[in-house]
């Protein structure tokens, strides 16, 4: 970014909305952006280098789809070898929505190879097409409740899901439109974004910009907790998680066709070697190298320790992230930690707060790639172009699935150090808005993607960017959020695999033909009033809990019980030390309830969660007792 606009400048209206929410911004300060993006070019220019605002060059036909079938895990409907044939199981998960983005990417890439002359690829109408005459049969068969949608009226067959959906409307209500700021609005996470996006389409409902006045006025939230209670990264296995990237960026591409945006994704980025050790070091480098010396590390410890020393002595500091250390300074510290930081000689109490500041944002600036991925950096900077809040939050928490896990993770810690500066407002003098446009260069710039903006583009870019960090700060335990429809869709891949079905092209097309006919045939017995299971905590005792499950049993319930039985039973405790506390006394918020085994690998369980309930979705789990890995362990 060589030249950027004067402060009066305004940029030319991209649409009605978003001329409206422009406005808003027009009142909040971008000084801040601005001084940073000088600050990050005089860096940049005594190392000659370069950066800009992340703009995507545009691929050819065909290019981007196969990349995008590729990372969906539907490689093998290209006519390639696939490591995992069980991938092809996701499609039976589809909604319709999500089937049609994946049959307009497939339906491209067919018309760019048969432009080329090669060999086509399985027609479409082969994979996805069911016959007229089943569609209108579907259409007359009577609507059933379905566990994947809850509330929702559906019928048995999901091809026809988006007709049923237009009639419950009517008593859903998905739009994000301008209402009393001071409302807490629903945020609903058991249908998809995109069957959402459908009903508000097919019912002409009229999406209206949110005007943003400061960080006060952003509307609140709320995820209505059903009757499995809400799940949040980190409650589910290594192993489900796996699977949740490429359901979310089917989900996230299907939204943006419904929006009518499109989803733009630069290529991997080839990352250049450096004999650094800290600094300009891949995020999985620095995390193997850190394990090494304490495993299970998920955020680089120089990053740790960045922010332990900012919130020790920083959170105060007038101006802290906006006021700039010396430049001379940061680079002599980085040097400094290059040679002692591993050995422990390096102090930081002889660091001045604005110095440390200056070193975390060169940390995120010198990543060889940046910290919201070379790929998705321009889809993260694109949702300012849509319209609705609720909407933008949609795409914005599938886009956060999609991360890869050690750059999800960097930047969780990075986002709740920065909600504290927040926090600290009535000292620092920061307050929302300037902590996003301090750091939205940071995030948004990158040396590794120069790119040229178009005149006249940069201040609606600059604005739409920090206007990304804001939503991001202020509602990332939103974001932070696995869908409900989302781990649905992992436990029917679970049931799919397990079956390890053997797929030939004949197979691939009657399963197409029948997606969602055979959804979630759950051992759902509604006259069963109540159930017997056994809970166990294998690692602090020898017995089992036996436990009458009814329509009101939760979590908290049985870990109540749990608690009540283990004082008063004098049950025979394996691991004392770790249960006991001070006191010689147990707490059941140490504790919580993991699902394990069956549709689902492991699932540490919402308090809030209906046990019947869940029992009847996975009969074939076991629920196992065990100690919160955030409390302190009493040794």
């Amino acid at each position: 970014m060589n030249q950027h606009p004067p402060k009066s400048a305004v940029a030319s209206p991209v649409s009605e909305s978003m001329n409206s929410r422009g406005e808003a911004l027009d009142n909040l300060s971008m000084d801040s952006f601005w001084l940073e993006v000088e600050n990050i070019k005089q860096s940049a220019e005594a190392e000659q280098e370069e950066c800009s605002l992340a703009d995507v060059k545009t691929q050819e036909e065909g290019e981007a789809e196969a990349e995008w079938l590729q990372d969906a895990g539907l490689a093998e409907l290209l006519g390639e070898p696939a490591g995992d044939k069980d991938n092809l199981v996701l499609l039976s998960t589809l909604t319709r929505t999500q089937a049609a983005a994946v049959q307009r990417r497939l339906d491209t890439y067919s018309r760019s190879r048969r432009r080329r002359n090669k060999h086509p690829v399985r027609d479409v109408r082969d994979i996805f097409a069911a016959s007229s005459s089943q569609d209108t049969a579907a259409e007359k068969e009577e609507s059933s409740p379905d566990p994947l949608w809850h509330n929702l009226r559906t019928s048995n067959t999901q091809r026809k899901i988006q007709d049923n959906f237009s009639s419950a409307a009517e008593t859903q209500d998905y739009s994000c439109t301008v209402r009393n700021p001071g409302k807490e609005e629903v945020f609903n996470m058991d249908v998809a974004y995109s069957e959402q996006a459908a009903v508000l389409l097919k019912g002409s409902f009229l999406s209206e910009s949110r005007k943003l006045k400061d960080g006060n006025a952003l509307t609140r939230f709320k995820i209505p907790k059903g009757r499995l209670g809400v799940t949040r990264i980190g409650d589910l296995s290594a192993q489900d998680m796996k699977k949740i990237p490429t359901l979310a960026l089917i989900e996230l591409t299907a939204l943006c066709d419904i929006l009518g945006f499109e989803l733009k994704r630069n290529k991997a980025a080839k990352l250049k070697t450096t004999e650094k050790r800290l600094f300009g070091v891949p995020l999985n480098t620095l995390l193997e190298n850190d394990q090494k010396l304490l495993p299970n590390t998920k955020v680089p410890l120089l990053l740790q320790a960045l922010l332990s020393c900012l919130e020790k002595r920083g959170l105060e500091t007038e101006g802290i992230l906006r006021v700039s250390g010396s430049q001379t300074r940061i680079k002599s510290l980085e040097q400094k930690l290059e040679r002692d930081f591993y050995s422990g000689l390096f102090r930081w109490d002889d660091v001045h707060q604005n110095d440390v500041s200056g070193l975390l944002k060169r940390f995120i600036r010198e990543l060889p790639a940046p910290l919201l991925t070379a790929e998705y950096l321009p889809a993260f900077a694109a949702v300012q172009n849509i319209p609705d809040l609720k909407q933008r939050l949609q795409a914005l928490n599938l886009l956060i699935l999609i991360l890869p896990e050690s750059n999800r993770n960097t930047l969780k810690a990075l986002l709740e150090f920065l909600s504290k500066v927040v926090a600290r407002e009535k000292n620092n003098k920061m307050n929302l808005w300037n902590v996003s446009t301090v750091m939205a260069p940071n995030l948004f710039m990158h040396k590794g993607l120069p790119n040229k903006i178009p005149e006249g583009k940069e201040k609606q870019l600059a604005e739409g960017a920090a206007d990304v960090v804001r939503m991001m700060i202020h509602y990332q335990d939103l974001l932070w959020t696995v869908s409900s429809f989302l781990v649905a869709q992992v436990r029917k891949l679970n049931e799919s695999n397990s079956r390890r079905y053997q797929f030939c092209d004949k197979r691939i097309k009657n399963l197409l033909r029948k997606i969602h006919a055979d959804k979630d045939k759950v051992e759902k017995n509604q006259g069963e009033p109540s159930k017997v299971v056994k809970v166990h905590a294998s690692l602090l005792l020898k017995d089992s809990l036996e436990v009458h499950l009814n329509n009101a049993t939760r979590v908290a319930d049985v870990l109540r019980q749990f608690q009540k039985n283990l004082c008063q039973n004098g049950w025979n405790i394996v691991n004392t030390v770790n249960l006991l506390k001070c006191n010689h006394s147990t707490e059941c918020t140490n504790l919580l309830l993991y699902e394990v085994g069956g549709n689902i690998g492991e699932h540490c369980l919402d308090p809030d969660t209906y046990l019947l309930d869940l029992y009847h979705i996975n009969p074939h789990a076991e629920w196992i007792i065990k100690q919160n890995p955030s409390c302190p362990r009493m040794f």
